[in-house]
């Protein structure tokens, strides 16, 4: 993979010690001894059923949810033998602000009045009562990216202050997977959402709004309105970090987009042809009027931090991370108000508990490891990583001896399968750690399906890999493990169609779990054959991380 963003890696560089670049290569370390261990299928049930129970209500940062997901959680380190990590507590504080727009909104684009939720979904990220744009210039940025490393800069000769920028989803690799420049059909961190806006807020823009499109999106409108409106949670920003973001950003239909731009007598599929193969703005001579109130409400949230101290290497750690945190309620919703996140993410949390009772188990019958594992259940990843991101800038163990983080994010439902996704595949050497426990279930490891969603830039082990720690994010696979089971995940993929990030993720009885204690099982053997070892992975040449942590 090309490098993505090196003005982001050289910062970063200042922040990792040089000491520890001397790592010992994994092909040459002959893999440790494991005791094999057997996952309790009906206590990992146990844990996902109770998270996502609507006594949790939907588990969203700052709420009487996460009260009770950070007393469950606490009970459950506790009865294995952990230890809190932060101060002798297991909750990390994270400060943050909650940032809630009014559903009235008043958006004129174009001269044309658009309607909240259905056609636009607008927010802001101040501690500002009211929110008032009058005939801001909208311009069209094409991708929204600056890239020297590419020869790309979507910017240029812009003066950006006071307008409002419209951006394309992704990145041009996207649609042009043929050509040179970005990373074809997989997305680069240049296609996030969260890049974009931040692009555009170095540029000085009033504002950012985004044009959904489903397939580059990677999912559909109601993603957006679902996880867009209500309370939107952010760390905590000093003024002169919030003075410079832009004031309004949110998203566009693309429906409504093609209408902005037949006012603008422009063609938009024209100008995505042309947007994909070269740098393109272009002034909409066209403005928006943008009201509505809004309020910002501090307080904290809480990472869940559990340590297992190792034998000899201590002060070396191993990581596993999973969000406990969903979207909350909605209650403008009719029916069902509750986004449970049975599958995303309360199967990834109960997977690391699961995890952690085997190590501890392990320990407590002298079969420690030498290297310490540390257990991250983390809050506000639905709103952009945000208890990861913490971790990461204000590390309870430090970054240059964390050895590595295995990251759950939504596990495998649909029952046993022959291969193994490892999403962004070829990063780093923590995937030769994967293969081999891979290997020892009969199964083959592979890259997603689906390159072009970003994965690897979408959950939490991406605040690691930012700093050069090899991180990985995987499990489950394509290829059913025998007919029974291709049937069984062709009629689960029906029912859970349309359920990510909506009020159908909830947790079903019928769910066949052996994939995901499979997966588990897969984590866990990768994790005691390093936590017995001196390896220390690191990013292979050709990744953007490679500079930060480089292989061998």
């Amino acid at each position: 993979m090309k490098r993505l963003f090196p003005f982001c890696a050289i910062a970063l560089l200042s922040a990792c010690n040089g000491d520890d670049a001397k790592h010992t290569a994994t092909d040459d370390i002959i893999p440790a001894k494991v005791t094999a261990v057997t996952f309790d299928e009906q206590r990992f049930r146990t844990d996902i059923e109770t998270l996502s129970s609507d006594k949790f209500e939907g588990r969203a940062p700052t709420t009487q949810g996460e009260k009770l997901t950070l007393e469950y959680l606490s009970a459950a380190f506790t009865q294995m033998g952990l230890k809190g990590a932060y101060k002798g507590s297991f909750l990390q504080p994270v400060p943050m602000v909650s940032y809630t727009a009014s559903e009235q909104q008043q958006v004129t684009l174009a001269g044309m009045d658009l309607q909240y939720r259905q056609d636009i979904v607008l927010g802001s990220r101040h501690d500002s009562n009211q929110v008032s744009i009058k005939d801001a210039p909208l311009v069209f940025v094409g991708y929204g990216i600056n890239a020297p490393e590419y020869g790309w800069n979507d910017y240029q000769d812009l003066n950006m202050k006071g307008k409002i920028a419209i951006i394309l989803v992704n990145d041009p690799g996207f649609a042009h997977p043929e050509g040179a420049k970005f990373n074809g059909k997989a997305m680069t961190y240049y296609g996030r959402w969260s890049y974009k806006f931040e692009e555009a807020s170095r540029q000085g823009a009033l504002g950012a709004i985004i044009i959904h499109d489903t397939e580059p999106a990677s999912y559909p409108w109601s993603v957006v309105e679902n996880s867009w409106t209500g309370a939107q949670q952010d760390l905590v920003q000093s003024k002169a970090e919030q003075d410079q973001r832009v004031q309004v950003e949110g998203w566009l239909t693309l429906d409504s987009a093609t209408a902005l731009f037949d006012k603008a007598g422009l063609s938009l599929t024209s100008l995505m042809d042309r947007a994909a193969t070269n740098s393109l703005n272009v002034d909409l001579a066209q403005t928006a009027s943008i009201e509505f109130a809004n309020k910002a409400e501090y307080a904290d949230s809480y990472n869940v931090v559990a340590t297992l101290a190792g034998s000899k290497q201590a002060d070396e750690q191993i990581l596993f991370t999973a969000h406990w945190d969903h979207i909350g309620t909605d209650d403008t919703k009719d029916g069902d108000q509750i986004y449970n996140g049975a599958l995303d993410n309360a199967t990834g949390t109960a997977g690391i508990l699961e995890i952690a009772r085997q190590f501890a188990q392990q320990a407590k019958q002298g079969h420690g490891l030498a290297r310490s594992l540390t257990f991250i259940a983390t809050t506000g990843e639905e709103q952009g990583l945000l208890g990861s991101r913490y971790y990461a800038a204000n590390p309870i163990y430090p970054i240059d001896k964390t050895v590595a983080v295995f990251n759950l994010d939504s596990t495998n439902i649909y029952g046993k399968t022959k291969d193994y996704t490892i999403v962004g595949k070829g990063q780093s050497e923590l995937e030769n750690y994967l293969d081999r426990a891979v290997a020892k279930q009969n199964r083959t490891s592979q890259g997603e399906l689906n390159p072009a969603s970003g994965g690897f830039f979408r959950s939490d082990h991406f605040s690691f890999a930012k700093l050069g720690v090899p991180a990985v994010f995987a499990g489950g696979g394509n290829e059913p493990l025998d007919e029974a089971t291709a049937q069984y995940k062709t009629a689960m993929l029906v029912k859970m169609k349309g359920c990510y990030h909506n009020v159908c993720d909830h947790y079903r009885p019928e769910w066949d779990l052996s994939g995901s204690l499979q997966d588990l099982g897969v984590y866990y053997q990768a994790a005691a054959e390093l936590g017995n070892n001196q390896d220390w992975p690191g990013y292979f040449a050709g990744s953007e991380f490679n500079q930060l942590r480089p292989a061998d």
